[in-house]
């Protein structure tokens, strides 16, 4: 297969990617590229480095210290327009995932009625005190999955809660403690917390836009343009073992096996396999496997950089303030998702592409987006776009 890639689009420029990840479950495309050899497929060898907090990936993204990551999509669109760094040209080379992140509240309020949207907002109307839910990063795709899912239920997240900033590992930790009332984050996490019996799942990321996107294969402009052959390999070589994924579910099984490890996310294989394969327990006594779990390939339409998806996380940070004007939609997204990249590397390996670079759905609220109208998409809900105080953060970590 590297003769043939050699073929086609000429040697890769370099031969080691160093590639970030962060330990949850959706960097496993990445790990079993790498564990089964598909990099070498390609004539490249993948370089995994474990990063702790989604800042660092941002900032070695940039500064080069890493060539490309696993990356939220929100960290890369945000980047790019200089959203709480200095501005960097960036580029999403594909999608990673769909599906499998989750919001979970913690056990004190589900004891007192807390369990879902609507009583959540019942609780907040009788409860003095401020309550804090945490997020991985502003304007990441954890933040906004949370404030839509908040905002759809009546809870304004600007003024009736407080946000604050933690990395995915910790957000369980915190919860016990009590430091926390909630948290969205990526799994193995809030299946985390409802195995110590601390928290319980109050809505999955695909119960408030099936399909939408999850995590992205992100690097900068630069990279890309200096070294197209090396991302076109690499995304070759990650778009086989996405398929190999979702082929079988003794491929998943296998994945929470070696994603267990130390190396990767360092947690228990069957909480890790549990959600990868679609199991869910709320915390509540509620069971249920999950037609919409985490997907890795989906025939491509997981991996394809959809200008669609792009744009959605800029409306989202331009209707909660982030974004003090509406940029370019449309330019901004095609500037950033390498769509010809993609398409040559998508070939190479055999997977289908679409006609179209947008796509349709409707989220939990009713309302439909298709990336036809961005700015009168951001401007059509009732709240948002006045606050542009940064949000906080419950440690200190680097902007």
């Amino acid at each position: 297969m590297a003769g043939l890639a050699n073929a086609r689009v000429g040697a890769p420029e370099q031969e080691t990617v160093r590639v970030g990840f962060m330990p949850l479950t959706d960097c496993a495309s990445l790990v079993m590229a790498s564990v089964l050899g598909f990099d070498q497929r390609y004539g490249i060898r993948i370089d995994l480095r474990c990063e702790m907090s989604w800042s660092s990936v941002r900032d070695k993204l940039c500064d080069g210290a890493l060539d490309a990551s696993h990356a939220l999509y929100g960290l890369v669109t945000g980047a790019h327009l200089g959203l709480g760094a200095r501005r960097r040209d960036m580029a999403v080379l594909m999608g990673l995932s769909q599906n499998g992140q989750a919001i979970t509240l913690s056990r004190r309020l589900a004891s007192r009625g807390a369990v879902d949207g609507p009583s959540l907002k019942a609780l907040l109307a009788v409860t003095e005190r401020r309550m804090t839910f945490a997020h991985t990063f502003p304007g990441g795709n954890h933040a906004l999955l949370l404030s839509y899912w908040l905002a759809a239920h009546g809870i304004d997240p600007q003024h009736d809660v407080r946000l604050v900033t933690l990395p995915p590992s910790q957000m369980v930790a915190s919860l016990e403690a009590g430091h926390l009332d909630g948290f969205c984050a990526g799994e193995p996490w809030s299946a985390r917390a409802v195995q110590d019996s601390c928290g319980v799942t109050a809505a999955t990321s695909q119960q408030i836009w099936r399909n939408h996107p999850g995590k992205v294969l992100g690097a900068s402009a630069d990279f890309a343009r200096r070294k197209p052959r090396t991302c076109i390999a690499l995304v070759a070589a990650v778009l086989d073992a996405a398929r190999w994924i979702d082929a079988d579910e003794a491929h998943r099984e296998a994945a929470a096996e070696v994603l267990a490890s130390p190396a990767y996310i360092n947690a228990a294989q069957e909480l890790i396999a549990a959600r990868l394969l679609g199991r869910y327990q709320d915390g509540l006594g509620k069971s249920w496997t999950d037609p919409d779990r985490l997907r890795f390939h989906g025939d491509g339409d997981v991996n394809f950089p959809w200008l669609s998806d792009a744009m959605w996380f800029m409306t989202q940070q331009r209707r909660w303030g982030m974004l003090k004007a509406d940029p370019d939609y449309l330019a901004v997204a095609g500037a950033v998702n390498q769509v010809d990249l993609y398409r040559e590397a998508a070939e190479l390996s055999g997977t289908p592409v679409p006609a179209g670079v947008m796509r349709s759905a409707v989220l939990l609220d009713g309302k439909r987006w298709d990336g036809s109208d961005a700015a009168g998409y951001a401007a059509s809900f009732d709240n948002g776009m006045m606050n542009t105080t940064a949000l906080p953060s419950l440690r200190s970590e680097p902007d």
